[in-house]
């Protein structure tokens, strides 16, 4: 689903504040926003009740120099400052589902009362994460879900099927008359939101006739690793000399893909398309490499898995199936609904071109 473009301008606007607000670094201090209605209400509730616990949070990315998390970091930190909590993160270097298990073991031994985590891989993570659930600790996924079971919110940036759509529709836009071969450049290969995402995109290629003429010829991972991201980037150019379009559903892919095209200077032949930053992807909107792509506000994603992550915690929800709650900063102060699953979603992703490049910067 795309949004309008003065509706565009106008979140992407939001999403500015909210990075103006937070702090620049992955490690850097909460904002002095006035704490919220739910931070007061905690600090003057009897001791031992559940509105009296301030949340003391574990920060799991899938791994800790991917700028992506650095920016849900950000939001993160904003909402335990407004929320009178705190948020520390810890995590692999790299993406990968053994690694980022002993840090939710250790994360469970240090007297946290929530993990906040996107998920290397969902099956991988879960049995730890149960082990903390089962110590009362509450578990939010975010980004990348763990197995259902294994959390007791998961906060989806997007929803799934909408990313499927836009996928197609802008390889579609990108390739010439919506005609010829197309690759994927993915992040880990047991990555869930990745996966989802190209499935529901394979879907809509298959099933919407006005995609027949476009030849999904390969899908590579490179593991939301800058080197690899570019190794496989190139590789694909060489295996498949008449590819019309990358599509990279991943802020690192998408990045080392442009970078890779436009290095070669093979744009007017080549594009490359799928979830960016803005402020990375803005030299390529202009050269021609990426006309259109899209995201979503990233410091709004762990700005809303964090305040879930304080309801949680004070009891104020459990993560049962239509369990509403409003946080005041975000969905224009509309009520979240938790669907079924536990999932809650943030909001449509934001399309991005050369009418608002120059308007947006996270």
């Amino acid at each position: 689903m795309i949004t309008s473009k003065g509706r565009l301008i106008a979140i992407s606007s939001a999403a500015i504040l909210v990075l103006a607000a937070c702090s620049t670094g992955t490690g850097g201090s909460p904002s002095a926003a006035a704490p919220s209605t739910a931070a007061t209400e905690a600090a003057s509730a009897p001791a031992g009740s559940p509105a009296a616990a301030a949340l003391n949070a574990a920060y799991i990315p899938k791994d800790i120099v991917n700028q992506y998390f650095a920016a849900a970091l950000d939001g993160a930190n904003k909402a335990a400052g407004e929320l009178g909590g705190k948020v520390e993160q810890s995590g692999p270097n790299e993406a990968d589902a053994a690694l980022q298990i002993p840090f939710i073991t250790d994360a469970a031994t240090k007297g946290v009362n929530a993990i906040i985590i996107s998920a290397d891989g969902k099956d991988e993570v879960a049995p730890a994460l149960k082990e903390a659930m089962g110590k009362g600790i509450k578990v939010v996924g975010f980004d990348s879900s763990p197995a259902v079971g294994a959390y007791d919110v998961f906060v989806n940036q997007v929803d799934f099927s909408g990313v499927g759509v836009n996928l197609a529709e802008w390889a579609c836009e990108l390739a010439p008359d919506c005609t010829g071969e197309i690759a994927i450049l993915s992040a880990a290969a047991t990555a869930t939101n990745q996966n989802e995402w190209i499935d529901l995109m394979k879907k809509t290629l298959t099933e919407d006739p006005k995609f027949a003429k476009l030849k999904l010829v390969d899908t590579v991972y490179g593991n939301d690793d800058a080197t690899e991201s570019t190794n496989q980037a190139n590789a694909l150019l060489s295996k498949h000399p008449d590819l019309k379009v990358i599509v990279a559903p991943t802020t690192v892919g998408i990045l080392a893909a442009a970078q890779v095209v436009s290095g070669k200077k093979l744009q007017d032949s080549v594009k490359v398309t799928g979830l960016g930053f803005p402020h990375d992807m803005k030299p390529f909107v202009k050269d021609g490499t990426s006309p259109v792509y899209g995201l979503w506000s990233v410091p709004d994603l762990g700005y809303l898995a964090t305040y879930v992550a304080d309801l949680l915690v004070k009891g104020e929800i459990t993560g049962a199936e239509g369990e509403t709650f409003t946080v005041p900063s975000l969905n224009g102060g509309q009520p979240y609904t938790i669907g079924a699953d536990g999932v809650v979603t943030l909001g449509p992703a934001f399309r991005f071109d050369e009418t608002n490049v120059d308007t947006v910067y996270f």
